[in-house]
């Protein structure tokens, strides 16, 4: 073919087959990655009906951080007006209808009052009053001498002859009492006197942690941390029920317990909050052995939460009571037992163990009529 004929045979091309198109690119450049965010954002609005707003889920919190940021950029604002379908980027100005409503909108500063002196310092940090000592943790040279405490102590939260409650009142910090603070155990080895320390009546405490150091903090202080991430060990006396004043007479009726789940199945152990409270005649070790067998304990093993001693009192009629009260928050699951038959367990429930902890006690005491469990906000309420 010679070259005419290819020039004509090219000129002829009225599909254009021939013509070379240069490639795009597959990446979008920062203007097509802004239109297609905003794009998304009035989708968004379109579907819900409202703007996307913080602390929701992961997307439209992802959504308010980007709307957040375009109104901050005047450039974006100016290059995405054309497609602000709900006036998102428009500024709202106050209406002015009176005096007041101009100084009140001085966003500048401008009218502010002619009798503030050069010397009227506004914007430097307030002096604070800081105390002249702070305590500190450090090595406890005689902590020999406390070791066989915490083992036992250790030993008694095991056995259940000691409980974990939440911290509530400082009245609680007495001379030889135990606390959990931040998961390590300490012991109050003394309570110095009371005196005003910091304009307030205060006392400085000997604290004896489990890992080997001591710390001489205040009283308020150690306080305030237990309030946050504490929790007060029981005396051993405090355990049982009704155990105040035990004699030979006194009979042990049997055990109300609180147990959590060791199971596999995703759809028990991905509850956080599921205890068993049950009760027993018999030692809870000895009822809970053949647990993975039984579907009353979901086919799988248990732990021991807590464990209450019922004295002259019926121990079924208490749980019978707790499994009323919590009725609401009670797990609705289908068991199947090695044969295949099914069972519904009754006796689980979701709920903090601390208000299960708080109800057991409502019930020794006879308050519980007063009260019942909100299950939507978790708490103990008044009826």
């Amino acid at each position: 073919m010679d070259k005419v004929d290819l020039l004509k045979l090219i000129e002829d091309d009225n599909l254009g087959l021939l013509k070379i198109h240069p490639k795009k690119s597959s990446m979008l450049t920062a203007d097509e990655r802004l239109v297609e965010s905003f794009h998304e954002i009035n989708k968004f609005i379109s579907v819900y009906g409202r703007e996307p707003e913080p602390g929701k889920d992961f997307y439209e919190h992802k959504l308010h951080a980007r709307l957040k940021g375009i109104r901050e950029n005047d450039e974006k604002i100016s290059a995405l007006t054309d497609l602000d379908e709900y006036g998102l980027l428009q500024k709202k100005n106050k209406e002015i209808k009176s005096i007041q409503d101009i100084f009140e909108n001085d966003e500048l500063g401008i009218f502010t009052g002619e009798d503030e002196g050069i010397f009227d310092v506004k914007y430097v940090p307030k002096e604070t009053t800081m105390p002249d000592y702070v305590a500190s943790r450090k090595l406890c040279n005689d902590f020999k001498k406390y070791e066989n405490k915490f083992i036992q102590c250790q030993s008694e939260i095991s056995n259940g002859k000691r409980e974990l409650y939440p911290f509530n009142k400082e009245q609680q910090i007495k001379k030889g009492t135990f606390f959990i603070l931040k998961g390590v155990l300490l012991y109050i080895d003394s309570v110095g006197d009371r005196e005003i320390i910091g304009g307030r009546r205060n006392a400085r405490l000997r604290c004896i942690f489990e890992n080997g150091t001591e710390s001489d903090m205040l009283l308020r202080s150690l306080s305030a941390e237990l309030y946050k991430n504490g929790r007060r060990v029981t005396e051993p006396d405090e355990k049982s029920f009704n155990t105040t004043q035990l004699t030979s007479q006194d009979e042990r009726k049997g055990y109300i317990y609180v147990l959590k789940s060791l199971s596999a199945d995703p759809k028990i152990n991905s509850i956080l909050e599921l205890f068993k409270i049950g009760y027993s005649k018999i030692s809870i070790e000895d009822r809970i052995k053949n647990a993975i067998v039984e579907p009353t304990y979901l086919m799988a093993p248990v732990s021991i939460v807590t464990v209450f001693e019922c004295y002259n009192m019926n121990p079924q009629r208490l749980e019978q009571l707790l499994h009323r009260f919590f009725g609401s928050a009670c797990l609705n699951i289908d068991i199947y037992d090695d044969k295949g038959r099914r069972h519904v367990p009754r006796e689980w429930f979701i709920a903090p163990l601390e208000i299960i902890e708080q109800a057991i006690h409502f019930v020794i005491s006879g308050d519980i009529i007063h009260y019942k469990y909100d299950q939507n906000k978790q708490i103990i309420v008044n009826r």
